[in-house]
């Protein structure tokens, strides 16, 4: 059929030309809209520019046709055959595409997106800066595909073979790559924002400089992958295999390492700053001069790996080995102001041979403490405050409390390393001294709070300053009535809750201090103004000097129960995140 011949009858009102042979035909700029050419031939066709939208091409043969700035939105190509064909700024806007033969073919700046190209034949094909967001290419042939700077936002890749595939600059946010094949494919500064790569295969992947904040990497091969001075911020690594992997430099803020392989990879300087590290290979590896501030280790393997340089401030270990580790020194504290470590420990020497772990076997900045009766918060602040002052080097944070049926628990924490099985006996042996003392001492002790006291919140719950003053300064020796022994239980939880607000972690101090609460329900005392004044007010008090506090929160923000969230103790959390939002 001659080309004219087919624009006459189309013309006239006739759609339906399947089979026809029209290789070689010119048809450019040609109107063919819902147009079916199912089965047609037109190998060598010319159709730039042609309007071909919502058009019936399935299993058409278009074999090194010119088709490039052709409108084929909704179009049908299903099992068509495109290879060599030129595709250059083509708008495939939604066509299916599904079983595709597209070789060799060009679709540089193509607009894809949206388009279906599950199980596309596609080697060697030219996607270059080509639109293909939320496409879908599962189980799409794509090796050595020229995917440089193309859009890939939400797109589906999963099982897609990407092997040798060019994706330089490409922006693939939240695309799914699961089980996608990208063996020595070229990934220099693309965008993997929240992708999902579970299973995939990246072995000896280059990924320098990349951005996979958030992304899941679950059971992925990265092994000998180079992800040099990636972002890997709360990336999720479980049981993944990063086998001899280049990871310097790398960005590891809280992201999840459990079980994963890393043995001999190479972190130096990485930071891993809140990263969770359980039952995680480490051996060999090279940590030196890396950041592992709050970072989690539990059962982890560092055999034979080198920590020299680490800082390892607010590091939590369980059951952790360190005896076989190569470290000569570590820095114990960070300075948040100049973004540096601090407290070099040794000061003025190397450790020998051993002696990290072994010193840490003994020191630690975590106590433990572990109290037989229900905890008096006032002698535990007395307590504190004079073993502090003992040691003037000495800084002591409560980190978490719960009340159990055996035993009250309390875990402390410290800017340095310290024999911490004496310091929790010197503690618990102190507390019960103190104890007594603040018993007998009580009455005074109020006085003169009550005295120097300048806290507005506190007058504003106290009700008449003057009056309360005047009746904890006289010795009264008569028997309180309920509404004093009210008010007393009041100021008590009062102050134990500013305490716990202003020394534990967001995560911790939401259920400790909803238990307080709850007790003052049950002694049928009211909690609202403590929950809107005293909660909030320390909240943001301490949140406006702490930039580490105001981090906990937000993330508490994020990742809180329903039941915290709606709690006494969670609604004045965030009442107080709106009004430091408002602040900022």
């Amino acid at each position: 059929m001659q080309a004219q011949e087919l624009l006459q009858r189309y013309q006239k009102g006739e759609r339906n030309f399947a089979h026809a042979d029209l290789s070689g035909a010119r048809l450019s700029g040609a109107n063919l809209r819902e147009i079916d050419l199912a089965g047609a031939n037109l190998t060598g066709a010319s159709l730039s520019w042609a309007f071909l939208n919502k058009a019936n091409l399935t299993g058409v043969c278009l074999r090194r046709a010119d088709l490039r700035n052709v409108l084929l939105t909704g179009a049908n190509l299903k099992d068509a055959n495109l290879s060599g064909a030129n595709l250059t700024k083509v708008d495939l806007r939604l066509a299916q595409l599904q079983g595709a033969d597209l070789n060799w073919a060009t679709f540089k700046e193509a607009d894809l997106n949206g388009a279906d190209l599950t199980e596309a034949k596609s080697d060697q094909i030219n996607l270059e800066k080509a639109k293909l967001d939320n496409a879908k290419l599962i189980g799409a042939e794509l090796m050595e595909a020229n995917l440089h700077r193309a859009s890939l936002i939400g797109a589906n890749l999963s099982n897609a073979n990407l092997r040798e595939a060019n994706l330089t600059e490409a922006n693939l946010r939240d695309a799914i790559l699961i089980g996608a094949n990208l063996t020595e494919a070229d990934l220099n500064g693309v965008t993997l924002r929240g992708a999902n790569l579970k299973e995939a295969d990246l072995h000896r992947i280059i990924l320098t400089g990349a951005d996979l904040t958030e992304a899941i990497l679950d059971s992925a091969e990265l092994s000998r992958a180079n992800l040099t001075a990636a972002y890997l911020l709360k990336a999720s690594f479980k049981n993944a295999h990063l086998l001899r992997a280049n990871l310097q430099d790398v960005y590891l803020l809280w992201a999840d390492l459990s079980e994963a392989n890393l043995r001999g990879a190479n972190l130096r300087r990485g930071d891993l700053s809140g990263a969770y590290l359980s039952d995680t290979n480490l051996s060999e590896a090279d940590l030196r001069e890396a950041y592992l501030l709050q970072s989690r280790l539990i059962r982890t393997n560092l055999e034979a790996a080198k920590l020299t340089g680490c800082c390892i401030y607010d590091w939590q270990l369980e059951d952790v080995e360190l005896s076989k580790v190569d470290c000569r020194f570590v820095y114990a504290n960070f300075n948040y102001n100049t973004k540096s470590p601090t407290n070099r420990s040794p000061m003025d020497r190397d450790f020998e041979p051993g002696e990290f772990g072994a010193r840490y076997e003994k020191n630690s900045s975590i106590i433990e403490v572990y109290f037989p009766e229900e905890l008096n918060w006032e002698a535990l602040v007395f307590t504190l405050a004079y073993v502090e002052a003992e040691s003037h080097d000495l800084s002591l944070k409560i980190d978490f409390f719960e009340s159990r049926s055996e035993n009250n628990f309390l875990r402390l924490k410290t800017d340095s390393l310290v024999n911490s099985k004496m310091l929790s006996e010197q503690i618990l042996t102190l507390y019960r001294e103190m104890l007594q003392r603040v018993s007998k001492k009580r009455k005074k002790i109020l006085g003169l709070l009550e005295f120097s006291r300048s806290d507005e919140t506190e007058e504003e719950l106290d009700g008449d300053s003057d009056r309360a003053k005047a009746e904890t300064s006289t010795e009264n020796t008569a028997p309180k009535s309920k509404e004093e022994k009210t008010r007393d239980i009041y100021k008590e939880v009062s102050r134990q809750i500013k305490s716990i607000v202003m020394f534990q972690v967001s995560e911790e101090f939401v259920n400790s201090v909803q238990r307080l609460l709850n007790y003052l329900e049950d002694q049928g005392v009211s909690t609202e103004a403590i929950q809107q004044k005293v909660i909030t007010q320390v909240i943001v008090k301490r949140a406006q000097k702490d930039k580490t506090f105001w981090e906990q929160l937000l993330r508490w923000e994020k990742t809180a129960s329903e039941s915290a969230r709606v709690s006494m103790v969670g609604e004045a959390v965030r009442y107080a995140i709106a009004m430091l939002w408002e602040q900022q």
